[in-house]
């Protein structure tokens, strides 16, 4: 299947222009990001377009479909189904839409929680998909100028900004991002909440 061709059937799956936008803005910066860091461009770019499959879902359908596609759920994704869109599109960019790099299914899986472990692509993938044009936060432009430089920097620095956002939100910390914050050096901030993503 040619990136064409993958960008057509994306479009048709997620059956939203906004989302499918945002998805395209995606694919371009992470691979941006990933020329800068060493990554492979194509990877990023096709984990860019898929990342968001199953964004639009129900928290019903997002329980339902990763339990009948025998994705784990934790008890803090059964308590906040939403994020299980990450994990759950992953499998539907390597069932559905042939993807069996394990590089791109991480990156997807990854891209909304962040993890304990991390590779280059992974965090290409989570800053793009926070930081790219279409977000409209104070920090956007600061954090995407430190992304294009030093991305352990820019993920400590989006960590952080993500927990100002939950915390404003009264939403609480996932375990998976709670063991990025730990692995980046992120830190519990205090100031007034200015980003976030999902």
């Amino acid at each position: 299947m040619t990136f064409t061709e993958l960008c057509k059937r994306v479009r048709t799956h997620i059956g939203q222009d906004h989302r499918y936008a945002h998805c395209v803005r995606v694919a371009r910066m992470a691979e941006d990001l990933a020329r800068v860091h060493g990554a492979d461009p194509a990877k990023a770019r096709k984990a860019g377009m898929l990342h968001d499959l199953a964004r639009l879902y129900s928290e019903e359908r997002l329980l339902a479909e990763c339990a009948q596609r025998g994705v784990p759920i934790s008890d803090f994704e059964r308590a906040n189904p939403i994020v299980l869109h990450a994990p759950l599109s992953a499998e539907l960019a390597r069932a559905d839409f042939g993807v069996t790099d394990p590089e791109v299914l991480s990156a997807i899986a990854k891209h909304t929680l962040g993890a304990g472990e991390m590779s280059v692509l992974d965090c290409v993938l989570y800053l793009a998909d926070g930081l790219e044009p279409g977000r409209d936060y104070p920090e956007r432009a600061p954090l995407t100028e430190m992304a294009g430089r030093d991305l352990p920097g820019a993920m400590r620095a989006t960590i952080e900004s993500s927990l100002r956002y939950l915390s404003s939100k009264h939403l609480p910390l996932a375990p998976q991002t709670a063991a990025a914050m730990r692995t980046f050096g992120a830190h519990t901030m205090t100031e007034a909440p200015t980003g976030g993503h999902s």
